[in-house]
């Protein structure tokens, strides 16, 4: 076919069309590549060749409810890895390893996790500035140096289950620190460098950072002091009697909130790696669950009296035990106490008498005010890991049930339970919430965010109750088997316990958890204070919860209304002495001399004060208790220290 001149133009035209069409193709193209899509682009760009590197924010400060510091975050010096740009990781881990005292295989190890950015220094590890300088030194790609947040405890281990531990990626895992991990932890910020395909960093740029904000500080319940005065209870109860664990805990009983709470075993939180895991993963006040024993009758007396079952009065003869579907179960003491007022049958811890008001309750109406005492369900206090405790079922509850169950046997209960169950009669029959948290407040500002508010569950038994209820249990102290909690000068209600431990299924031979659970002052309770010990081995003596947990209580009763200006009163029920109690002398007046006279002035009277001092000075200006006060022979009066008498001072 003859090809013409026309139609070679028309091709030409055509093929010129589609040039022109293609190069305005391109150019559209590029327009849209260089103008639409260039940030987009760039930031796919900056996404392949960058690597973030988080920050954790600083932890907010815990601080107890008179704003004492509990923990803090103290800011170090850290060593920081990203892996990718370590080029000669053996021998990077062996110059390390030797400049920081540890193991070169645990640097190496880190040092080739596909992660990226590791920490070579863990926990509670510090650089020195001498390690510091040695480290800047060595120039090694991948190796950064940078500040790192470290929990801090100036108390050293006080109220250590309470506060909890913190894990190595600034995570709280027990504890306040656990429950208010959220608030506590604060946000995240970021180290962004420029890297190659390889992940090494391109020479010559520079780097970007976003500082984290911090963590909102806590403020709790807790009081500093009164946490120090139970420690010091619980560990003297360690060395006199061995236990096996120790509890103990202070309640405001007018709000729940929680004053001191403490266990034995207790560990450091600071070094909490070097304890056995379950000393620091279980708070035994709020975890451990046991058969309560004698403090469980509270319940029993109030549902009664509330019931309108029994009258204070009325009288109960106690043969030394009780027939119940053909078991005898006998009273603690041979022979019982015979004739006696159900007011003695509470002073006397006597299970006949309690036995018997059960029978009178019926199982349906001891069982719902042992549920409305909050038994058998969790608190709600604001810590993780708390216990239930456990209940017989209602339709499995036969005589023999029944029976036990009235005397605080059988039964299954947590100590923040039964704190919260007397802080319902010390607060006049309503049942409270517990909390340890108080406010929350911004790190930088101080200013308060959240104040957490008193929460009243329920009320339990009517106030009219509660005042005979209270009243029988200040003569459980003034006059029956607590007697070792009796403080001249203060009124204290309270409840002995003495619970065998079963071991499965039976009760072990010796094994006795013992406890006292009182408030003070009893006509208007400030303070509800509990203390159980399990398994003591006394040196000599027998282990009744009125020998050696009542005396417990009572100083930390003493020590806490001295300390909160609670004024002592002499209204109470006067106590009534047995042979070999101890008989309380007044404390004599030692201020105004110089501290050799009030030494050999305590050593020689007929107390034989033992003499605690606080501050410096050649005179006694102040002394507590005040002079006056009854106190048992031998007990500690803490002399106050100046240089000049108080009577020329002003």
């Amino acid at each position: 076919m003859r090809v013409t001149g026309r139609t070679m133009r028309r091709r030409l035209v055509l093929l010129l069309l589609c040039l022109v069409t293609a190069i305005g193709g391109l150019i559209v193209r590029l327009g849209i590549v260089q103008g639409v899509q260039a940030p987009w682009l760039k930031q796919q760009a900056d996404d392949l060749h960058s690597r973030t590197i988080p920050v954790e924010g600083v932890r907010g400060t815990i601080y107890d409810t008179n704003g004492k510091t509990l923990v803090y975050t103290a800011t170090a010096p850290g060593v920081m890895a990203i892996p990718a740009q370590v080029t000669d990781k053996p021998a990077a881990a062996q110059q390390i390893a030797r400049i920081l005292g540890m193991q070169p295989d645990k640097v190496l190890q880190r040092l080739r996790l596909r992660q990226s950015s590791v920490w070579v220094t863990t926990g509670s590890m510090r650089l020195t500035a001498e390690q510091e300088t040695k480290l800047r030194n060595l120039h090694l790609p991948g190796i950064y140096i940078t500040d790192r947040g470290t929990r801090a405890y100036p108390y050293g281990s006080l109220a250590a289950s309470v506060l909890g531990i913190t894990g190595s990626d600034n995570q709280g895992l027990t504890g306040i620190e656990k429950q208010y991990d959220s608030i506590l932890r604060g946000g995240r910020g970021y180290i962004t460098l420029n890297t190659n395909a390889k992940g090494q960093k391109v020479p010559g740029t520079g780097e970007q950072s976003q500082p984290a904000p911090p963590g909102d500080d806590v403020e709790l319940t807790i009081d500093a002091v009164i946490q120090q005065f139970v420690e010091r209870e619980v560990e003297a109860a360690v060395a006199e009697y061995n236990p096996d664990h120790v509890t103990a805990i202070v309640e405001d009983p007018k709000t729940g909130a929680i004053l001191a709470m403490a266990n034995y075993p207790s560990f450091n939180p600071a070094d909490w790696r070097n304890y056995p895991p379950a000393t620091y993963n279980h708070n035994l006040a709020i975890w451990q669950t046991f058969e309560p024993g004698s403090t469980f009758k509270i319940v029993t007396l109030s549902a009664a009296l509330q019931e309108n079952q029994v009258k204070l009065n009325d009288q109960f003869f106690d043969p030394g035990y009780y027939e119940v579907a053909g078991h005898k179960i006998r009273c603690w003491k041979a022979g019982g106490h015979g004739s006696e007022s159900f007011l003695n049958v509470v002073e006397n811890s006597c299970n006949p008498g309690f036995i018997a008001l059960g029978e009178r309750l019926g199982k349906e109406t001891l069982f719902s005010y042992i549920k409305k005492f909050g038994f058998g369900a969790k608190t709600g206090i604001d810590l993780p890991g708390e216990g239930t405790g456990i209940l017989f079922n209602l339709k499995n509850v036969g005589p023999l049930e029944l029976a036990t169950t009235a005397f605080g046997q059988g039964v299954s209960v947590t100590p923040i339970q039964q704190v919260m169950a007397m802080g319902a009669i010390a607060n006049g029959g309503v049942l409270m919430k517990p909390h340890v948290l108080k406010a929350v407040r911004n790190h930088e500002t101080g200013q308060i965010v959240e104040t957490v508010q008193p929460q009243a569950v329920r009320r339990v038994i009517s106030a009219s109750t509660d005042a005979q209820v209270r009243q029988a249990l200040e003569s459980v102290v003034a006059q029956g088997s607590g007697s070792n909690a009796y403080l001249p000068g203060y009124r204290v209600a309270g409840k002995t316990g003495t619970a065998q431990v079963a071991v499965n299924g039976h009760y072990a031979s010796g094994h006795y958890i013992v406890s006292f659970i009182g408030m003070a002052p009893a006509n208007d309770p400030k303070l509800v204070a509990y203390v159980a010990i399990d398994y003591p081995r006394p040196k000599q003596g027998v282990i009744f919860g009125g020998v050696i947990a009542a005396p417990i209580v009572g100083r930390i009763l003493y020590d806490s209304l001295n300390y909160l200006g609670v004024p002592p009163s002499n209204d109470g029920i006067p106590k009534k002495y047995k042979w070999g109690d101890t008989v309380n002398l007044p404390v004599p007046n030692f201020v105004g001399m110089t501290y050799a006279d009030a030494q050999r002035a305590a050593i020689q009277s007929s107390g034989m004060w033992r003499a605690a001092v606080s501050g410096q000075g050649k005179y006694v200006v102040a002394q507590s208790p005040a002079p006056g006060t009854a106190l048992a022979p031998n007990s500690t009066v803490r002399l106050y220290l100046g240089d000049t008498p108080p009577q020329t001072q002003g």
